[in-house]
């Protein structure tokens, strides 16, 4: 594309630390030399072949850039710039520095739901941007909700990840399998067309989980998980929506529908009375102290589903940030000094250490792979050297050949010059020979008739004798 600047984007942006990565892109804070402006620098690897798994292929990536091109919105993350070297692609986005939503929330004490209400609705006007043109972000998730600043009274939300995302084109069908199987719809699982409503469930199950701290489908395992979703198999668990209100759980339910038809579109979802309605919430009245309990085991159990989400992530599938995960642990770990004993807390850091062991050795496997291939290319270079020096010898051989046929050629031209030097030679000897005896032949006219005539007659007569 024009817009991917053929240019060193260190000449351009100091590169900083680290702030996340995923399969095959990592995302960095860097400064712009010219203004001294924060970003953010996502580099992607490129897809080096066709035949070649590493990497995102250039046709990818050149659909996330054009689709981020299109988007100006104060909920979704704007992009900057672009370069492209040999390797990568590396797009400066806006920099968003406020952390993950839920990370955010659930750092709270407590958590109702008129502010969830204000953080859904910031999402759904984002969505609602989006799909006004047709684009299906096909991967809303947690992860990719951050805030611009948590610093603030009200944060804002900021859409990120582009990756997926795709114009939904008028007549065009799109199917594919993707994305993170807890938030997927059962299209995306039963392999059907896609569409804008496809983002619609996945905010459902992020308002379930922002009030509840539990996942409506998570099973044990991946399978578990995608049959779940195709079964519409959840409930509002008493334990978990005992005092949400009627009309929140109303709202998750028409998201959750598997008929697209019926599902919530983004203006339906924005006109819901339990979006519009902030403050207005039914449900039965109750003293203020169990209140505020319930608030605070509602903000424990997102705090406990972020913390297993994180611990539970696979190395190098999304962003990771271990300084967020190691502050939450430790706020977990103060919240709960009080009350748990140092056996359950050690058997808590037990199962986190050895969470992280399993990452470390995955990795570790992942790193010995690529290694053996590098080996395995290094093995075939070699080779190809040892024919390139072979050939090499064969090649000098074969000129030092030609140059004793080429000196024989020389000494038998030179053998070839002197004979010919030879005949010159002979042949101006016999040449001068003639012009003398045409000079002898040719004698000085007379003046008078006579005298010539007698002159050529003698002439004559002493060539013949001659």
């Amino acid at each position: 594309m024009d817009s991917f600047k053929q240019q060193r984007v260190e000449d351009f942006y100091e590169i900083g630390e680290e702030l996340g990565s995923g399969q095959f892109a990592i995302v960095k804070q860097c400064r712009e030399k010219s203004t001294g402006r924060e970003f953010a620098a996502k580099f992607i690897k490129k897809r080096q072949s066709m035949a070649s798994s590493r990497g995102v292929r250039r046709e990818e990536i050149e659909r996330e850039v054009d689709i981020l091109h299109q988007i100006q919105h104060p909920n979704i993350v704007t992009l900057h710039d672009v370069y492209e070297n040999r390797t990568d692609v590396v797009l400066i986005l806006e920099l968003v520095s406020g952390g993950e939503l839920f990370d955010f929330l659930a750092q709270k004490e407590s958590l109702s739901e008129e502010e969830a209400t204000q953080f859904i609705k910031q999402i759904l006007e984002g969505v609602n941007y989006l799909h006004a043109r047709k684009i299906a972000h096909f991967d809303l998730k947690p992860e990719n909700i951050m805030l611009l600043d948590k610093n603030v009274p009200l944060p804002r939300i900021k859409l990120i990840d582009f990756g997926l995302a795709h114009k939904i084109e008028a007549g065009v069908e799109f199917k594919n399998i993707f994305g993170t199987p807890e938030f997927v719809a059962p299209e995306i699982v039963n392999y059907e067309p896609l569409g804008l409503e496809a983002d619609m469930w996945s905010i459902g199950v992020i308002t379930y989980i922002l009030l509840s701290g539990a996942s409506p489908f998570l099973g044990e395992t991946k399978q578990d998980t995608l049959a779940n979703i195709s079964a519409i198999n959840y409930e509002f668990d008493d334990e978990f929506f005992c005092h949400t209100s009627e009309l929140a759980k109303k709202f998750i339910s028409q998201l959750l529908e598997k008929d697209k038809k019926k599902r919530l579109t983004i203006q339906d979802a924005l006109n819901h009375p339990w979006i519009k309605l902030v403050r207005a919430r039914t449900g039965v009245r109750i003293q203020e102290p169990k209140k505020r309990e319930r608030r605070q085991l509602k903000t424990k159990r997102l705090r406990e589903y972020t913390i297993k989400s994180h611990s539970s992530m696979p190395p190098n599938n999304t962003y990771v940030n271990f300084e967020r995960f190691a502050q939450v642990v430790e706020d977990i770990d103060q919240m709960e000094s009080s009350f748990v004993s140092l056996a359950a807390a050690h058997d808590s850091l037990q199962e986190d250490i050895d969470t992280m062991v399993s990452v470390y050795n995955e990795k570790e496997a992942w790193y010995k792979e690529e290694s053996e291939g590098v080996r395995h290319e290094l093995s075939q270079i070699r080779y190809e050297f040892r024919k390139v020096e072979a050939f090499k010898r064969s090649l000098q051989d074969d000129m030092q050949a030609f140059s004793s046929s080429l000196s024989a050629v020389n000494s038998r031209y030179q053998e070839r010059q002197n004979h010919l030097d030879a005949l010159r030679l002979e042949l101006n000897n016999e040449l001068q020979w003639v012009q003398e005896v045409m000079d002898k032949i040719v004698m000085p006219a007379v003046t008078t008739k006579y005298g010539t005539k007698n002159a050529t007659a003698s002439k004559l007569v002493q060539g013949n004798s001659v």
